[in-house]
């Protein structure tokens, strides 16, 4: 079976995406910072692994990869998943300690995910495998107030592409999903209405969660000699093409 590494799975788009894996008979190390809903995931799966991590810890991610190995002996994949999307602020209102947090879990949690990976890929035998980095519709177009969380999201379109070309040499690919409006607890205020950069606020459409697991699984499943660089999913009808 092959193994796959998730960030962020205690909630959200990561668990919906851990349990599709897991349905689909992948073995699953669980990452999130929240044991216990990890521990309620895996439920004494045989094929789940569930570790605290704080993706911005150097020593934690280490560890957890580590873990992983130890217990299934390689990783085919990462969905380099963790992060979080902060009130909307004006740049002159947020804080450089808010600043710092946002770039910690969002840029530099995934440096550090996907430097763990990419190292035990390079190492393992057979060598290779694949890292898929959750963007964001905000890594093309930003949402009013949204500064840090899309200043992030084109960095990590940075690190996909570079992780693509580098990878090439051991049989590692990288690819990105970019999603828009999955219902999730993160997003819940999107349908009772969202500020526009027009200064209105309007509800926007949403989408299943269920529909972003079944994308991801879809690139992690495709042959080593294809990948897919950028998918994007969204709602049906909500603003990206139309926003500013």
């Amino acid at each position: 079976m092959p193994v796959a590494v998730i960030t962020g799975a205690s909630s959200g788009i990561g668990r919906a995406c851990a349990q599709a894996f897991l349905d689909a008979g992948w073995q699953v190390a669980l990452l999130a910072r929240r044991l216990e809903p990890l521990q309620a995931l895996a439920d004494g799966r045989a094929n789940a692994l569930p570790l605290a991590c704080d993706v911005a810890d150097e020593a934690q991610v280490e560890a957890a990869f580590a873990a992983t190995v130890q217990r299934f002996g390689r990783v085919d994949l990462l969905f380099n998943n963790a992060g979080f999307m902060p009130a909307a602020a004006l740049i002159d209102e947020i804080s450089l300690t808010d600043w710092q947090r946002l770039i910690a879990v969002n840029l530099t949690g995934m440096f550090l995910c996907a430097r763990a990976a990419f190292g035990q890929m390079r190492r393992q035998q057979p060598q290779g495998g694949r890292i898929i980095n959750n963007g964001s519709i905000a890594a093309h177009a930003p949402r009013p107030g949204s500064v840090g969380y899309t200043t992030t999201k084109h960095a990590v379109t940075g690190l996909t592409k570079s992780l693509e070309l580098d990878g090439r040499g051991f049989g590692i690919t990288c690819g990105q999903i970019d999603i828009g409006n999955a219902r999730t607890p993160m997003t819940t205020g999107i349908t009772a209405g969202v500020r526009q950069p027009d200064g209105s606020l309007r509800p926007e459409a949403g989408m299943d969660v269920r529909h972003v697991a079944e994308a991801v699984l879809h690139m992690a499943s495709l042959p080593a000699e294809a990948t897919i660089p950028f998918l994007t999913i969204m709602a049906s009808g909500m603003p990206w093409l139309g926003r500013g």
